[in-house]
């Protein structure tokens, strides 16, 4: 409890938050959110990801002090070295009273392009809902599979759907990243339309 996790790459990146630097940001994130403490996580960049890097692309957490992250074991694709040096960072991390997390790592999915530009694809941009966590798939049945296991290691108390992601991937993004913002005049104070 009281624990923000965020990327460096996205709250240092040179057109947000200026002039804070690393400190400023972490005081206002600790005080606005009355949180004991900041992890920044400082690798994992996701190829076509057009957030610097927000933390739901990469590292998620998880009930019982588990973090779900994307590994990638494939050397030669560009991005290895950097998930792996975020791997290490993660089992670097301890909780706050001093344990380990517990890691689960979920498959990065093979590349995937639109007019040759590689799309962010990641298993990692979950929703977590009533009874069910929502997970993104992009048809490659290995991986899909692999990263439904892993979610549903993580949250064994709701079902675990996986949903065709693909088309949404194109625009850069994600299932969570589809449910994050809601524009101004949508929702009413109780909740409902207007």
């Amino acid at each position: 409890m009281g624990t923000i996790m965020t990327t460096s790459s996205c709250l240092l990146a040179p057109h947000r938050n200026q002039p804070l630097n690393r400190d400023d940001i972490e005081q206002r994130l600790l005080n606005v959110f009355n949180a004991q403490r900041v992890i920044w996580i400082d690798h994992g960049n996701l190829i076509g990801d057009d957030t610097d890097g927000h933390i739901d692309t990469i590292v998620r957490m998880a009930p019982d002090d588990t973090l779900v992250y994307v590994g990638c074991d494939d050397r030669d694709d560009e991005q290895f070295a950097d998930f792996e040096a975020m791997e290490q960072q993660l089992t670097s991390l301890r909780t706050a009273d001093g344990s380990p997390y517990r890691l689960l790592r979920l498959p990065m999915p093979h590349a995937m392009y639109d007019d040759g530009d590689r799309l962010p694809a990641t298993y990692a941009n979950f929703v977590i809902v009533n009874g069910a966590v929502i997970v993104p798939t992009y048809a490659q049945p290995d991986n899909d599979r692999r990263a439904i296991e892993v979610v549903a290691q993580a949250f064994p108390d709701r079902e675990v759907v996986g949903i065709d992601a693909s088309t949404v991937v194109r625009q850069h993004g994600s299932l969570h990243c589809l449910t994050m913002q809601f524009p101004q005049g949508v929702l009413s104070h109780n909740g409902s339309e207007t």
